[in-house]
């Protein structure tokens, strides 16, 4: 029976629906010449729909350190010292700052659905700061890849996740095409957050999209949802960079103790063509 599988990949792993689609790579290594102006890459890039159309991007020339789809912040306290995982380099240095993947194992694979545990280590000055567990669910419906995140973020210190108007989870979406954010009602003509003011993210919500009208005349559209068990969230949803991100220090700082696992849940539908916003309504409502 064909089922899902994880191959190796130059610098990380792909996972391959079971006609052989590759629905993501996995970096773990930033990749050469790819301009990144991060230390790291742990990230999702390329991230493909069901006919192969990207939807992501690395290393956009206006900010070189966004990685397809990513999740780490850019400034964290500690008694120890400051980091910043994200690659900014603005409010806390990124130098000897780097999230290291230790593992990645297949946990099911089967013809309906593919689950993956990813283990990454954030480690400042050599030191491991905060140790990452991801576990990934994949599955396939309507013209749209349902890709499942669960995060479990265990500091092995005090640390503070720092006030900031973005950071956490980013979807660094393709700039090319017409494009528009949308919500269950529609189109989201809101204003541009700003980048240094946290009370501008965009409202709390189930979950936003990022639409695009290709110039090749396909459609794209990728949802970000917002699982509500997680802590309060304002979006930094910005269209001259095309970003979206549900920001949990937009409301104030998360302090963590030493030990303490921070849980963060998010669900990504990458469609071809246009979501049914009630379809996306109900993915939003289900567990995950």
């Amino acid at each position: 029976m064909s089922r899902y599988t994880l191959r190796e990949a130059p610098l990380g792993v792909a996972l391959a629906t079971p006609d052989g689609r590759t629905v993501f790579h996995y970096l773990t290594e930033v990749p050469a010449n790819s301009g990144l102006a991060a230390n790291s890459a742990c990230c999702f890039y390329p991230l493909r729909t069901p006919s192969g159309q990207d939807v992501v991007e690395m290393a956009p020339a206006d900010h070189p350190h966004h990685r397809g789809v990513f999740l780490t912040w850019h400034s964290i306290s500690s008694g120890r010292c400051r980091a910043d995982f994200w690659g900014w380099d603005e409010f806390a240095p990124t130098r000897d700052r780097v999230i290291v993947n230790r593992e990645i194992e297949t946990t099911r694979a089967d013809a309906d659905r593919a689950e993956l545990r990813i283990c990454n280590d954030w480690v400042a000055s050599g030191e491991p700061m905060i140790s990452e567990e991801l576990t990934v669910g994949v599955a396939e419906a309507r013209s749209a890849y349902v890709i499942d995140l669960a995060y479990e973020l265990t500091p092995t210190i005090d640390v503070t996740l720092d006030r900031s108007a973005f950071g956490g989870l980013c979807a660094k979406c393709r700039k090319d095409g017409d494009a528009a954010y949308r919500d269950s009602r529609g189109v989201v003509t809101l204003d541009d957050p700003h980048y240094l003011t946290p009370d501008t993210g965009w409202p709390s919500a189930p979950w936003y999209s990022y639409a695009i009208a290709l110039n090749d005349g396909s459609r794209t559209e990728l949802a970000v949802i917002d699982c509500p068990s997680n802590p309060p969230t304002l979006w930094h949803n910005l269209a001259p960079i095309s970003m979206m991100n549900p920001c949990i220090v937009a409301p104030g700082g998360v302090a963590l103790g030493g030990g303490q696992t921070l849980r963060l849940r998010y669900r990504l539908v990458v469609a071809d063509g246009d979501l049914e916003p009630a379809w996306v309504d109900e993915l939003a409502r289900d567990e995950w």
